[in-house]
């Protein structure tokens, strides 16, 4: 049952449509005051916030729709320019990715562990917030801030998933990694890397993989960063583990470079509504 944070799902959805851009679905939010973070969280406190009504994407965004951006205005992302993607294949101790200078987009893990040409429908990765920054100019949209992505993933929950999720029902709404550690391939839900978006349960709300897949770039500050322009991105990915990261939840905020690119990391956008 939806608790005592007010979410509304407009009884229509809201599209964004350009001459090349993929159509993408929008879910409405109701403007109102939320309950959000945790009360043993430094980053994200729990505290009460007021936030003007939004539409967000239903999905993150895929490789079809960053490469009509692409095929559009001829963009060049970061990781292609500076050749520093990082990437991860089994057999890597915790929390060790490699740099591999044929990373970017189109081949998000490097050329060697193959491409996108039948990924078309997963959540762009390989990308830096830069390069979210670039798209969302282009398509009239913009990244979610941190207590918009926080209110849409919980949809109405007080706790840490949104209703229905606990660390044995995930399986069913996320695709993130179930094995112990990360020294041997994990497959068990079907995917050793990304999913196709929509392919686990969506939140009550009818948000589609807020919680694994990728990490979903946001805008916002915390104060650890002093006034330094870092990114965040929240959600967790088909990474995390149990053992190891566990930010598959609503209340965890992570950081990284803004220049920076990694394989488990993307985005969904928001517009006004």
């Amino acid at each position: 049952m939806m608790k005592s944070i007010r979410i509304l799902l407009i009884g229509f959805f809201l599209y964004i449509n350009t001459s090349f851009a993929q159509e993408q679905k929008f879910i409405a939010v109701e403007a109102g005051t939320y309950i959000l973070g945790d009360t043993i969280s430094l980053d994200n406190p729990k505290r009460s916030v007021s936030i003007p009504a939004f539409a967000i994407a239903e999905a993150e965004l895929t490789n079809e729709a960053f490469a009509a951006f692409v095929s559009a205005t001829h963009y060049v992302t970061l990781a292609e320019r500076f050749r520093n993607a990082m990437v991860f294949e089994p057999g890597l101790e915790e929390f060790r990715w490699i740099q591999d200078s044929t990373a970017y987009w189109r081949f998000p893990n490097g050329i060697s562990r193959g491409g996108i040409k039948d990924k078309m429908n997963h959540p762009v990765t390989c990308i830096s917030y830069r390069d979210a920054v670039a798209y969302c100019e282009w398509a009239g949209v913009r990244l979610p801030s941190l207590d918009e992505w926080e209110v849409a993933s919980r949809a109405g929950s007080e706790t840490k998933y949104f209703e229905g999720v606990d660390l044995e029902k995930i399986i069913n709404y996320a695709n993130i990694w179930h094995g112990r550690n990360h020294l041997v391939a994990d497959t068990t839900d079907g995917y050793l890397y990304t999913s196709p978006i929509k392919t686990f349960k969506a939140n009550p709300l009818g948000l589609y993989d807020v919680y694994g897949n990728v990490f979903e770039f946001c805008e916002g500050a915390l104060e650890r960063d002093k006034g330094r322009k870092v990114a965040h991105a929240r959600g967790g990915s088909w990474w995390c583990s149990k053992n190891s990261c566990a930010s598959f939840n609503s209340q965890y905020i992570g950081s990284v470079n803004p220049n920076a690119s990694f394989s488990n990391l993307g985005f969904r956008v928001v517009k006004k509504m």
